[in-house]
């Protein structure tokens, strides 16, 4: 089975610092890495670190530096169906300093949501479960229309508003976001969502359906990296609809998530969660 997850790729240059500079100030970086980046991206990763088959339904095109996300997504498993294979444009980058003593960052980008989107021509017929970020919001949309037509579960990893939400929320089963995530008008249980799931760092991870709300507490571990560490959730999230009832469905992010964040650099993390996957 396959977990179909559509939205933004970006490559992620990350230096890992003794401290943030300040503004104006150069600093000297204790290591070097590049990876692909990106919400459904580092949650295609998870997913595939997890044990399933993960797409990855993005915008790439052929910059030079979209071979850079490419090779790493191939070498971690996870299947790009690209939708704008022709674009000579480089994909979105990001530049990313993470604080050594306790993992902290700070990020640099610019995302590619003025790129039009649209559906590929062909997606798997055993998707099980689909996640969708908005940072493209015409495939986002098209994909979870796609979705709801066949039955399938929608996850939006809903890290801030945008407009295309309006739309996309009727279509969504669980709906993920950050404390920092702000609705204008009606909430979202309000809008029809069926959950509603809030993280906020590492504080308890609140969720809320038509049966009743709860909150979960997350592990305590220390923090050597939480670049990418949400997105991480999201596809551990995305990977155990399914396989577990939402207060267990969370719990199971929780861990997957620390796993993560225990671990410096973009892709450290992978072997350790792969020992998490469902069998």
């Amino acid at each position: 089975m396959t977990v179909l997850l559509a939205g933004l790729c970006t490559v992620d240059l990350v230096q890992r610092v003794a401290e943030l500079p300040a503004a104006g100030e150069k600093v000297q970086s204790l290591s070097v890495e590049v990876a692909a980046g990106g919400p459904a991206t580092n949650a295609a990763v998870t997913v595939a670190a997890l044990g399933e088959e993960a797409v990855l339904v993005t915008a790439l095109g052929r910059h030079p530096l979209a071979g850079l996300a490419r090779a790493d997504l191939s070498a971690h498993g996870v299947r790009v169906a690209d939708i704008a294979p022709d674009q000579d444009e480089p994909p979105a980058v990001s530049a990313v300093a993470v604080r050594d003593r306790d993992g902290e960052r700070t990020v640099v980008s610019r995302n590619a949501g003025q790129h039009p989107g649209a559906m590929p021509g062909e997606l798997p017929d055993d998707v099980r479960v689909v996640l969708v970020d908005g940072h493209l919001p015409r495939l986002a949309l098209g994909v979870a229309r796609w979705a709801r037509e066949h039955g399938i579960p929608v996850v939006l990893d809903a890290g801030s508003w945008k407009p295309v939400l309006d739309d996309l929320l009727p279509l969504v089963g669980i709906a993920a976001c950050s404390a920092h995530f702000r609705v204008p008008g009606p909430g979202l249980r309000e809008r029809g969502v069926p959950a509603v799931v809030v993280t906020d760092g590492p504080r308890p991870v609140r969720w809320e359906t038509a049966d009743g709300a709860g909150e979960i507490e997350v592990p305590r571990v220390r923090a050597v990296d939480t670049l990418g560490a949400g997105d991480v959730w999201h596809g551990a999230l995305a990977y155990g609809v399914g396989r577990f009832r939402l207060p267990e469905l969370i719990r199971f992010a929780n861990e997957v998530a620390a796993t993560k964040v225990r671990h410096a650099g973009p892709r450290a993390w992978v072997p350790e969660v792969r020992k998490l996957g469902v069998r």
